[in-house]
């Protein structure tokens, strides 16, 4: 929208919502907004910029001079919601807080009033593990007729009035909404649920205190409780269920992640219990190597976890930490941009000319690392010009983090992908491999396409029929990574099979659920291959790519030059397997090894080639679990990096034996170098390379020039030559002015290979004949001179 209308001269009001999430492109689009907003002020066209937020920490706008220059109105507009009751914990969990939070949902189940439950948990191995223990202890038996997402019309019909009259004319103010914190335990008594033993309290007896009691587990089905999961990665119409009301004489428990938290209202809701924990995915800047870890979440997360309950009644907090802990929050969340790399949104922001990124108005601005990281890979995949190396140090330091974009950096960036996926992209068109670059790029950027079958089971029934499916999991991954040179191509392949093979079937719901693939995620694969195929078209418009269901496999051939393209694209993320002299502690063994990291990373055992153990290969990405383990393996070949990747490599002097020679097909002087990798200095094969840059590459090309190697006509002056063409290699080839006249007249036009030579004569087709005249005796110039240029 940007890049084709800038000042958004259609537009007179933007509202941004949700500004307290703080996402990366938020806070890129609150950035170019407070430029255009002075900019349509000045050409007579306001607009106004309306950014809203419930939590929102106003100080990273107000006091934001970069930003805002005049700091904008601040207007508070008090919240019309019903009064919530915190409730703090005296004591606070540090391990088994989901044990605690279980608890805490039996006791308020057994005891509190009508009112449904919602709780905060980290993830879906908590959400799943908390929801089989519910139904356990409160099974709900839907009686004949019922399903669990639908109720009879007579049900509903009840449901609805009895909401009715539990709403009419509720005695209550409703711009109360407080969820201050009160003295601990105070509350948690005065509703009768209190952490601490009460003596001859049968309920206590009962219940037990112990979060591995049997007691607490023990079924109780007079009190039916209606249990559902909520997490991102549920199927939508599992995460519908939560909306509806629930069967009669059942009260109902969302066990949610913290997607439940804002932009959510699920009707009913009066209790809500908060673990106070949120799984958060962190990058560490330098190694690049990415962890889902549990941390504390903010005062801010806390209150709008807390909102949840005062939605449609009066309603109830609990809160499984103590006020001292809460007071050591953090106030907000801290900005997504702080915490993830910024290659992507770097390469937008040069896309939109905006080439010193590091005085960008950001509400929050990213690290100067992070800034000088995403620069440093878009020079190396060739998105960026590459600064001077030399020259005053003045004008190199003004050159960092501000070098300008270049042709490939601009289509590039008209793919909606990452850089290092948007430069497989550009590489695709090769051998008919764009259709199968486009699909394998849509799954990689797609989290989770498969299923997790590892998650607690809610009974031994469920977790037969897991086991079952999980091993047909495994099978299908076997049949697609393929065989042969296939395998190769490693968990890549098998994207690429499962996605072709779901296509075939018709991405229908049936053949996920049998193959272990979640129909979600691949309905959002359909829609990426398509966006990134019309764009494609868009940057090359004699690309002719489509969208093929019936892709046949790629061949021996196409999978070789897929596993070249990945490779341009992930250079970065090279590891070597371990060497046998590098075995100084058993826990290396099988483990590679990469450049940034001191501990070994490993093939994950689900992965392709976890058998096959190639001794280079690169990866999507690091996750850090019980170890680090690589994500989207590809095999490749040693003597591929260098020739693909010398951005990365130190190469050594040109090799004697064999000595350089030119190729008669391009023209160029050739050369067998050695080389090692990054900064690690892993010794690579010997490849054929271009001869390197500097005067002895001219003095070898006006060698292979004067032998006739380079223009075939000129071998039939080559015997009459004064000097022996060898000559421009000797040390002492300054004295003989024929030689200087040559290597002077190369260097001035900058010709070292034919291409550049041809060139040369097209501006000038005397080019080169007096310098040569100098090697042939006078006889011989006038027929030298009818002849040329010698083409």
């Amino acid at each position: 929208m940007f890049l084709q209308d800038f000042l958004l001269q259609k537009y007179s009001v933007v509202i941004i919502d949700e500004a307290h999430e703080r996402s990366v492109y938020t806070d890129i689009l609150i950035g170019l907004l407070s430029r255009i907003v002075p900019l349509r002020n000045k050409k007579g066209l306001p607009m106004k910029l309306i950014i809203m937020s419930a939590t929102l920490r106003v100080e990273d706008f107000t006091e934001n001079k970069r930003l805002f220059r005049t700091p904008p109105p601040v207007i508070k507009v008090e919240a019309r919601q019903f009064a919530v009751t915190v409730h703090f914990n005296k004591r606070t969990p540090v391990d088994n807080y989901t044990g605690e939070a279980f608890r805490k949902i039996c006791k308020i189940h057994r005891i509190l009033p009508p009112g449904h439950i919602l709780v905060f948990l980290t993830g879906q191995a908590e959400v799943h593990s908390v929801c089989r223990r519910l139904r356990k202890a409160f099974p709900y038996r839907p009686q004949r007729g019922h399903t669990d997402s639908m109720e009879t019309e007579e049900d509903l019909k009840k449901s609805k009035r009895a909401k009715k009259k539990n709403m009419s004319l509720p005695r209550i103010s409703l711009d109360s909404y407080s969820t201050l914190p009160v003295d601990e335990g105070d509350k948690d008594r005065q509703a009768g649920i209190d952490d601490d033993d009460n003596e001859g309290s049968d309920l206590e007896l009962e219940l037990g205190d112990h979060p591995d009691s049997d007691n607490e587990e023990k079924a109780d089905p007079s009190i039916p409780l209606y249990v559902l999961p909520l997490y991102s990665l549920l199927a939508p119409e599992q995460q519908a269920k939560v909306f509806r009301p629930p069967p009669a004489g059942a009260r109902l428990c969302v066990v949610a992640t913290n997607v439940a938290e804002t932009s959510l209202t699920i009707p009913g809701i009066k209790y809500v219990v908060d673990c106070g924990r949120v799984k958060k995915r962190f990058y560490d800047r330098v190694t690049g190597v990415s962890s889902f870890k549990v941390t504390w979440i903010s005062q801010a997360s806390a209150n709008q976890r807390a909102g949840r309950a005062g939605r449609t009644e009066p309603g109830h907090c609990y809160r499984l930490y103590s006020s001292a802990v809460f007071g050591d929050f953090t106030l907000f969340s801290e900005a997504e941009i702080t915490r993830r790399p910024v290659d992507d949104l770097v390469l937008q922001m040069k896309d939109l000319n905006i080439e010193k990124v590091v005085n960008f108005p950001f509400p929050t601005p990213p690290s100067p690392e992070a800034l000088i990281s995403a620069e440093q890979l878009l020079i190396s995949l060739g998105a960026l010009e590459e600064p001077p190396r030399h020259g005053r140090l003045s004008e190199m330091e003004r050159a960092r983090l501000s070098c300008p974009i270049t042709p490939l950096g601009r289509a590039m960036a008209a793919f909606p992908v990452a850089p290092r996926y948007a430069k497989m992209l550009a590489l695709g068109r090769q051998q008919g491999c764009m259709p199968y670059i486009i699909t394998i790029v849509a799954a990689m950027t797609v989290r989770e396409i498969f299923e997790d079958y590892d998650r607690p089971a809610a009974s031994e029934e469920e977790s037969t029929q897991m086991a079952g499916k999980k091993a047909r999991c495994v099978q299908m991954r076997r049949l697609w990574a393929g065989q042969g040179p296939s395998v190769q191509l490693g968990d890549l392949m098998v994207l690429l099979g499962a996605v072709g093979a779901c296509e075939f079937a018709g991405c229908t719901r049936q053949f996920c659920e049998e193959n272990g693939l979640r129909y979600k995620a691949m309905l959002e694969i359909r829609r990426l291959r398509g966006q990134l195929t019309n764009a494609v078209n868009a940057v090359c418009s004699d690309a002719g790519v489509f969208v093929d269901n019936k892709m046949a496999p790629p061949t021996e051939s196409q999978v070789l030059c897929l596993r070249q393209i990945v490779l341009a694209g992930l250079g970065d993320h090279i590891a070597r397997r371990v060497q046998a002299e590098e075995l100084l502690d058993p826990k290396w063994r099988n483990g590679y090894k990469t450049p940034l990291l001191d501990d070994p990373v490993f093939i994950h055992p689900s992965s392709a080639l976890y058998k096959t153990l190639p001794e280079f290969v690169v990866y999507q990405e690091i996750m850090e679990t019980t170890k680090m383990y690589m994500r989207g393996v590809c095999a490749i070949q040693a003597e591929w990096i260098p020739k693909l990747l010398p951005q990365y490599c130190h190469f050594s002097a040109p090799e004697e034996s064999p000595a350089p020679w030119l190729c008669p097909l391009s023209g160029r002087v050739k050369c067998h170098q050695q080389s090692t990798f990054y900064r690690v200095s892993w010794k690579l094969p010997a490849i054929e390379m271009d001869y390197p840059e500097g005067l002895e590459h001219y003095k070898l090309f006006a060698k292979f020039f004067l032998e006739g190697q380079v223009c075939p006509k000129i071998e039939q002056f080559s015997r009459c030559l004064l000097s022996s063409p060898s000559t421009m290699l000797k040390t002492w080839a300054k004295l003989q002015p024929r030689t200087e006249a040559l290597l002077t007249a190369l260097v001035s036009e900058n010709v070292n290979n034919r291409t550049s030579l041809e060139a040369a004569w097209k501006k000038d087709e005397r080019y080169l004949l007096s310098a040569f005249c100098q090697w042939l005796p006078e006889s011989l110039h006038a027929e030298v001179s009818k002849s040329w240029p010698p083409i």
